[in-house]
């Protein structure tokens, strides 16, 4: 797992017990793992594409590619869209984690 910039606005902790509860192995734990972070990562780029005017977009997605761990990235999405990106993130990142369901195999239905 890579360092991203909004790394520190994410809290996953009930997401952590519900992984261990209902993985019995460690391979599938990397692997539910996996998936949740690829879900983070596309609703968080899409979240900060959706709020930054078109024209940025090249720039931004670029600024991201060469340094994905600069927490300036934050500064220049707020200087950009005149929003407080921080509070965004958060709140997309919260809803996504009550929509997150993982599924237990054995009886196919949620439980988070």
């Amino acid at each position: 797992m890579s360092i991203l910039f909004f790394d520190k606005l994410i809290v996953l902790d009930k997401i952590d017990r519900k992984i261990k509860k209902i993985s019995s192995s460690n391979e599938e734990r990397q692997e539910f793992w996996q998936l949740v972070e690829e879900i983070i990562h596309h609703k968080v780029l899409g979240c900060c594409l959706d709020n930054l005017p078109s024209e940025h977009h090249c720039e931004f997605l670029e600024k991201f590619h060469n340094a994905p761990y600069d927490e300036k990235l934050l500064e220049y999405l707020d200087e950009k869209t005149k929003k407080d990106m921080k509070k965004i993130i958060k709140k997309e990142i919260k809803l996504l984690t009550k929509d997150l369901f993982l599924l237990d195999s054995h009886k196919m239905k949620p439980i988070l």
